[in-house]
């Protein structure tokens, strides 16, 4: 395994000759500290059936399958799909998926540390997803906004960008909306943790699923403290030219590995589609989120 610097770009390390089934577990730590430290693993020549990418998965950590059924891979159902092309007139998987900014499952009591996407189908135009390093986010903060937010916590929600289920077709909204919230309540995080594998402080919040803020005291703060935030990281910059956002392209054979802690993705997604098909596979490694959150 040769694990080289991303050339020209802060983030990201390319990893070769990697091999899931005979990596030692020195291997495998190594890999996994250059996600921790780089932030992004992209792995190259990796052509793997949806049960190897699994198994590379398990490599790696424990994998958590993804609640809704509509997204799961109809054989390997820890496999979540992101596809627009369908199989024998059949859609598996759902299109369009993480057109916003947002870690996965952000809005959930237990985020995993890992993802880890293998695309299957590549765009000829406009390939690859946004990341922004939110601990680099937080030390570019001015030193008032970080003291607005000392001590404060963040409220989570898929609710901005849920998508409609094929069963809930001619339901009312508000019936889904109660439903959604019944499944799947707000959380509440520290808006700011440190990072249990590198030490860094992680700002931890998105423009898809920090739905509100809060201080200590449980007191719901203006919105626009939100706002700012966002603005300040490049959440709210739709000319993706903010010095924050980096742009990891793919090619056919890679496979992308990042920090679900530190980073927020937005997936490139255009008026004109061109077929897509990628598989992710999410899990949580050796400690939680962050040191002293509570137990799922």
């Amino acid at each position: 395994m040769q694990i080289t610097d991303q050339p020209g770009a802060e983030l990201g390390v390319i990893v070769e000759d990697f091999d899931h089934t005979t990596a030692s577990a020195a291997d495998i730590r190594t890999l996994k500290e250059a996600v921790y430290t780089k932030k992004i693993a992209v792995l190259k020549g990796q052509h793997l059936t949806p049960e190897e990418f699994l198994a590379l998965g398990r490599r790696l950590g424990r994998p958590e399958t993804y609640y809704e059924p509509m997204y799961k891979h109809p054989d390997v159902p820890e496999i979540f799909v992101s596809s627009n092309v369908p199989e024998n007139g059949k859609q598996i998987g759902v299109p369009k998926t993480g057109k916003f900014w947002h870690a996965d499952y952000q809005f959930m009591p237990d985020p995993f540390g890992i993802t880890l996407i293998h695309p299957q189908v590549v765009p000829e135009k406009n390939r690859g997803t946004y990341f922004i390093d939110m601990g680099r986010a937080y030390e570019r903060l001015s030193a008032e906004l970080k003291k607005e937010i000392e001590g404060t916590r963040c409220r989570h929600s898929v609710r901005k960008y849920f998508k409609i289920r094929p069963h809930d077709v001619y339901r009312p909204i508000s019936e889904i909306i109660d439903e959604v919230e019944t499944r799947t309540p707000p959380v509440l995080q520290p808006t700011t943790f440190t990072h249990p594998m590198t030490g860094e402080t992680v700002l931890y919040l998105s423009e898809g699923f920090t739905v509100g803020i809060e201080n200590e005291a449980g007191d719901p703060l203006d919105d626009e403290l939100l706002n700012r935030l966002f603005e300040a990281t490049g959440q709210l910059d739709e000319t993706y030219e903010h010095e924050g956002i980096h742009l990891q392209t793919f090619e056919k054979g890679d496979l992308l590995v990042w920090d679900n802690r530190s980073l927020v993705h937005r997936a490139r997604h255009t008026t004109t589609p061109e077929p897509t098909v990628s598989h992710r596979v999410t899990v949580h490694d050796e400690r939680k989120l962050y040191d002293g959150m509570r137990a799922a």
